[in-house]
């Protein structure tokens, strides 16, 4: 039987090749946790919001015709993701720009086009999460995101990022909208959500792996109050701008960064050193 442990090596000048018999090393498939990460994760989490609104009401398929094409490209862009041998920014960042697209039309199949509440459709994302991390930890004993070196842990990754958008667009709504909180209120609310959780992980010892997670999920609904407080009608609680106009700057920004760390490689960790022996 076959089995895999992984530790933080420090790679040598020979590169991945300089590993003794037995041993090798397998490059982490995510980016290391910066600001720059956070900065594109929340920009990310807006052009999702913006850019599911701008397809559906200009594309012209309807909400079930835009989510069936955005899945597809999603997966097309998965596969690209799943078969590079360590992080792209490019690949990383598209596929996360995506599942945030994706995330939200789920979401919004059920709220607009099966009538599922808020409510339910929160808690069963919430529930949904929890089972992948459950299962994802019996079977890695880790969430860390500091060792996505294998094709199951990059599964259960990528699962669990698509609930968490999609539980953060519901989450959202269900804030913003039916408990009529506004556009910007509901921002500051989620802002401070995640500070506190900072907070409890800087002075309180909160577990450095759930503080990522947590925050994570609190981002999403951050970024899609930000993208509709810019991009909805005046009328609507918005500041009009109107959802090309917002998705186009989003996207610059994004694009930019991306570009910024492509070059720089400033959010590319260290490979890990995988031990692989034969009971």
């Amino acid at each position: 039987m076959t089995y895999e442990t992984s530790e933080t090596a420090t790679p040598s000048a020979a590169g991945a090749g300089a590993l003794s018999s037995g041993r090798r090393q397998r490059w982490n498939k995510v980016p290391e946790v910066t600001v720059y990460f956070w900065i594109i994760k929340v920009l990310c989490t807006t052009v999702g919001e913006t850019a599911a609104d701008l397809l559906n009401e200009k594309a012209g398929l309807g909400l079930t015709g835009v989510s069936v094409l955005m899945s597809a490209l999603l997966a097309v862009v998965l596969v690209v993701q799943f078969r590079t041998g360590a992080y792209r920014a490019g690949v990383y960042w598209l596929a996360v720009a995506l599942i945030s697209v994706v995330g939200t039309l789920i979401s919004d199949n059920l709220t607009d086009n099966m009538g599922v509440p808020l409510e339910t459709s929160t808690t069963v994302f919430a529930i949904l999460l929890a089972i992948v991390f459950v299962v994802w930890y019996r079977r890695e004993r880790t969430l860390s995101i500091h060792h996505i070196d294998t094709t199951g842990r990059e599964s259960y990754y990528w699962l669990a990022v698509l609930f968490t958008f999609a539980l953060g667009t519901a989450a959202g709504d269900l804030l913003s909208e039916r408990m009529d909180l506004g556009y910007p209120l509901s921002a500051v609310l989620f802002g401070l959500a995640i500070a506190a959780v900072a907070l409890a992980h800087l002075k309180l010892g909160l577990d450095a792996v759930w503080s990522f997670w947590i925050a994570y999920v609190l981002t999403r609904p951050l970024g899609a109050s930000v993208g509709d407080y810019l991009s909805q009608p005046t009328g609507d609680g918005g500041l009009g701008l109107g959802t090309v106009v917002t998705s186009a700057l989003f996207l610059t920004v994004i694009l930019g960064l991306v570009v910024h760390l492509t070059v720089t490689r400033k959010d590319v960790g260290e490979p890990q050193r995988t031990a692989r022996r034969e009971a």
